[in-house]
């Protein structure tokens, strides 16, 4: 709101929520403070000292509270299930018309994702764009002309990209083997995974299987970073790679040249 500031609309499930109390948000693990509560109509607002249960109001002063958290009494925590959101279907490339949008259009991106959870940004690298997606392109189309009206940002948007996915039909067996001496302590890395495909919906799951300690413990959860960094770019398109099972059933290590880098 331009003239209040950030407003947080919440339903008040049980008790009674006062103006100024101090309340524990049990998704995030922070304290937060209640500052004004408003009940919102149409084209004003009433400002109110406690809302009961049943509730719907808006509050100021709540930096850390987003969209499915539970606010909580400190001395009787509880946290509800939260809201889950489904995925970004379409992406499209966007950039600012000159140096001056640039920071207005960031500040107002980080604004718009924090309303709305099905609108994401992400970064590409490799092409140096600023990606926005969301779940249509009338969806998108909305975004950048609240960004236009609301933000004053100049902005040049691409074509509609479906976001695809990526996935494997098939077991497969792989090994992976990093080597790398460069004087001093070298790099070596050296692991054999079963990839198998799972049921769609069914996400990522690792599996370590390894038996007589062929490789540390400490570094199998780089193992599994690494599975996951790589799952971010597929092979086909270089779309996110999903739904599969990847387990770890051998390898070796270097007792010098061995880390969680490598």
């Amino acid at each position: 709101d331009p003239f209040v500031g950030r407003l947080v609309y919440l339903r008040v499930y049980s008790g009674i929520m006062k103006a100024g109390s101090q309340v524990w948000n049990s998704t995030t693990g922070k304290r937060e403070r209640i500052g004004r509560l408003l009940l919102m109509h149409a084209n004003r607002r009433e400002e109110v000292e406690e809302a009961d249960t049943g509730s719907i109001v808006t509050t100021l002063g709540l930096k850390n509270t987003f969209t499915g958290d539970t606010l909580c009494d400190t001395s009787q925590p509880v946290r509800l299930e939260s809201i889950r959101f489904p995925e970004p279907v379409v992406s499209i490339s966007i950039e600012p018309k000159s140096r001056a949008d640039q920071d207005k259009m960031t500040g107002a991106l980080q604004k718009l994702t924090e309303e709305d959870p099905t609108f994401k940004v992400t970064y590409n690298e490799e092409t140096g764009q600023t990606i926005i997606s969301g779940m249509g392109e009338l969806h998108l189309e909305v975004i950048v002309n609240r960004m236009i009206s609301e933000f004053g940002v100049g902005a040049k948007v691409g074509k509609p990209r479906v976001a695809y996915k990526e996935t494997i039909s098939a077991p497969v067996q792989v090994e992976g083997r990093f080597v790398r001496q460069s004087g001093g302590h070298g790099q070596y890395g050296h692991v054999l995974l079963e990839l198998e495909p799972m049921n769609r919906g069914g996400g990522f799951q690792f599996i370590n299987s390894l038996k007589g300690g062929v490789i540390p413990r400490q570094y199998i959860p780089p193992v599994e970073m690494g599975i996951k960094e790589a799952m971010e770019t597929g092979v086909l398109a270089g779309y996110p790679v999903v739904d599969i099972k990847a387990t770890i059933y051998d390898g070796s290590y270097h007792d010098v040249d061995s880390s969680e880098i490598a």
